[in-house]
């Protein structure tokens, strides 16, 4: 179907994107998923073309567009190769809003022209041990001491902290006994500083270019300075950044539905069981016909709720209703794909299997399924 949301110049960004991907990431993947990273230097290239500092202010190296369809593209066209950009989407439609937000004169200045140039990489470190969705029973905590917070806690599934540079920590400053969500704060951890401590990578059945770690504080002195906004207004802070995050899985979930169909059609034509091309059996074809609507009912919900993003009217109930979703819509679409593959679509070699455990995911991260119902139905009136 017809899509409107993106001007000529985002149509000039996605052919620079999708050129850069074809050439610098598509033969590379294999290894990196091996690896279980993405490496260092093609951040550096990534932002020598300019396509991590689109949202920053001219001044720092950016292009100054707070124009979050920039973002969409780049998911969009790493999904169309069957390849993800790893620790890229989470640094830019993540992490790089609170920076954006919350980041004073002084800090602009040291973190600005890194975050643009791809020689700063950055993570966030909300989720702990036993918390989950619950960021208001975080027991992390930090204590002022002078121009300085003492730090100590640890924090689980943390993505990009293997390489991350700067760790955006929520940490809870102040108890009250009455509000569990007041006296969060965020301090950025700089690498390097005594008591900070990698723990161990952790496995995952999925999204293996995208390092997921343990990270621990141990008596870390985060100097005052790297207090991103006002001591305690972190859980204001985090929801506020919430819809972004929900739309950026949407939009993920989305364009791979997409590529999963593509990638069956193009393989099941080319496939024979008993002498016939298993494109041409009825079921495949009712089934792809299936998935094919869906997909594109899933693109128009997502697609309206990017517009609304941008101009700045998307609703949490709204941003949760097209997560559920979307991230349903791609669950049933990339399973029944790799049913259409056969016994090859368990296979790693073939990429609808890395799609199948990539997809999972998507119905966890960013507020699971089951909290996107309870946010919906508190917007129907059902408390």
């Amino acid at each position: 179907m017809r899509r409107d949301l993106y001007t000529a110049d985002h149509e000039a960004f996605r052919d620079l994107v999708r050129e850069f991907v074809a050439k610098q990431i598509v033969p590379n993947y294999p290894q990196w998923e091996r690896a279980g990273r993405m490496p260092r230097e093609i951040f550096a290239e990534m932002g020598k073309l300019g396509m991590l500092g689109f949202a920053l202010p001219e001044q720092y190296g950016g292009a100054g567009l707070r124009d979050y369809r920039y973002n969409a593209i780049l998911q969009e066209e790493a999904y169309r190769a069957l390849v993800t950009l790893g620790t890229v989407r989470t640094q830019l439609d993540v992490i790089l809003p609170y920076f954006l937000e919350y980041a004073d004169a002084a800090q602009q200045a040291r973190w600005f022209p890194g975050l643009v140039d791809g020689s700063l990489l950055t993570a966030i470190a909300m989720t702990e041990p036993g918390t989950g969705s619950d960021l208001a029973g975080m027991r992390t905590g930090a204590v002022r001491d002078g121009d300085t917070y003492v730090l100590n806690g640890a924090k689980t599934f943390i993505t990009g902290g293997l390489l991350a540079d700067l760790v955006v920590v929520v940490c809870r400053t102040a108890t009250d006994p009455d509000n569990r969500r007041a006296g969060l704060t965020l301090l950025v951890v700089e690498d390097g500083m005594p008591g900070f401590e990698r723990g161990r990578m952790l496995e995952k059945m999925g999204c293996k270019v995208q390092d997921t770690m343990e990270l621990s504080f141990t008596d870390v002195r985060v100097p005052v300075t790297n207090r991103l906004g006002e001591e305690g207004a972190a859980f204001g802070y985090l929801g506020h950044n919430l819809a972004q995050e929900r739309i950026t899985v949407a939009v993920g979930s989305v364009a791979q539905a997409r590529s999963a169909i593509a990638a069956t059609v193009e393989y099941t034509k080319a496939r024979k069981a008993f002498g016939t091309p298993v494109a041409s059996f009825q079921n495949t074809k009712f089934e792809l016909a299936a998935m094919s609507a869906e997909v594109e009912a899933a693109q128009a919900m997502v697609d309206r709720a990017v517009v609304d993003l941008v101009d700045g009217l998307l609703a949490s109930a709204d941003a949760a209703r097209v997560k559920l979703f979307c991230t349903e819509v791609q669950a049933r679409v990339v399973d029944r794909c790799l049913q259409l593959f056969g016994g090859y679509g368990y296979m790693t070699e073939y990429p609808i299997a890395r799609l199948y455990t990539d997809a999972r995911v998507a119905r966890i991260y960013a507020g699971t399924s089951e909290v996107m119902k309870t946010i919906i139905a508190r917007d129907l009136g059902l408390v």
